[in-house]
């Protein structure tokens, strides 16, 4: 199999085998709209099985979503052929429209158009509470 280099994008690597569809569901990339690659479960040695995304020419992608999903990846931003930077994701302290609220009476619900935000309340157990009604987050 061979999977070309990109010019100008990212490389998302380390990504947690099996969970690429759904960084790109977290990241909000539609595959059928953009040009990306999917390398899954292929051979790594730190982790055993790993999944890579190469994402050409995208723009305005918010990388601290990859903290809620897949912390232990690494984010390559590609310019000319060339890395030129790394990036190592951390959980966000605050997501907006990311993560929903599965409170029936919180206000997101019964609402509309209000933006379903959520604040990082203990980091160690990666626990997310909405800041309307203090509902956990089920990520």
């Amino acid at each position: 199999m061979e999977v070309t280099s990109i010019q100008d994008g990212i490389i998302i690597d380390h990504v947690p085998a099996g969970t690429a569809l759904k960084v790109l569901q977290y990241l909000k990339i539609d595959p059928s709209k953009t040009r990306l690659a999917l390398i899954m479960n292929t051979d790594s040695p730190r982790y055993g099985t790993k999944d890579i995304i190469k994402i050409e020419n995208v723009e305005g992608i918010d990388l601290d979503v990859l903290g809620l999903v897949a912390r232990q990846a690494t984010v390559d931003i590609v310019r000319g052929g060339r890395i030129v930077e790394k990036v190592q994701p951390h959980l966000p302290e605050h997501v907006v429209n990311v993560i929903t609220c599965v409170n029936p009476r919180c206000v997101t619900t019964t609402e509309r158009d209000i933006d379903q935000m959520f604040h990082l309340a203990h980091s160690e157990r990666q626990e997310y509470r909405c800041d309307y009604c203090d509902e956990e987050a089920k990520l």
